[in-house]
């Protein structure tokens, strides 16, 4: 994530674009193949037809959606490197947090000079890893519940 890429929150009338758009999109996911779209811009003028892979309408509709939630999107490769900030931003922490999980190992990282990078896809993977062990003790947690009758 490079530090000039800009961040812009949606506008009201982006909201109600992108909610529109998306929803259109949404009807190209369910095929394999790729699709042929046609764009025009507003008031005539320009016009291209192009042909998307099925995975870029599935980020546009992905993105789409974000913005017609109010949220700012960022596309990110994941071979992309990010600082403990950015890092900890994504996992949602604190970057004093975050050195503790590279320090301890948990997340793969390197140093640049004194300062720790992190790869995309590492930060992923650890999200990934644990999110599905929060859901398994959440799981353990309600079962053990059920079983005390307490009404969940």
């Amino acid at each position: 994530m490079s530090r000039s890429a800009a961040v812009h929150v949606p506008t009201s009338d982006a909201v109600a674009q992108a909610k529109a758009a998306a929803r259109e999109l949404s009807r190209f996911t369910s095929k394999r193949a790729p699709k042929t779209l046609s764009v025009h811009a507003e008031g005539g003028g320009r016009e291209a037809t192009v042909t998307l892979p099925k995975e870029a309408i599935e980020l546009l509709v992905e993105i789409l959606g974000q913005m017609a939630m109010g949220n700012a999107v960022t596309v990110v490769p994941v071979n992309a490197e990010l600082t403990t900030q950015q890092a900890a931003d994504v996992l949602n922490v604190s970057r004093p947090f975050l050195v503790g999980l590279l320090e301890e190992g948990k997340i793969p990282h390197r140093l640049v000079g004194t300062h720790r990078r992190v790869r995309v896809s590492d930060l992923l993977a650890y999200k990934q890893k644990d999110d599905a062990h929060r859901e398994a003790v959440l799981d353990e947690l309600t079962a053990e519940a059920e079983k005390l009758g307490l009404g969940y």
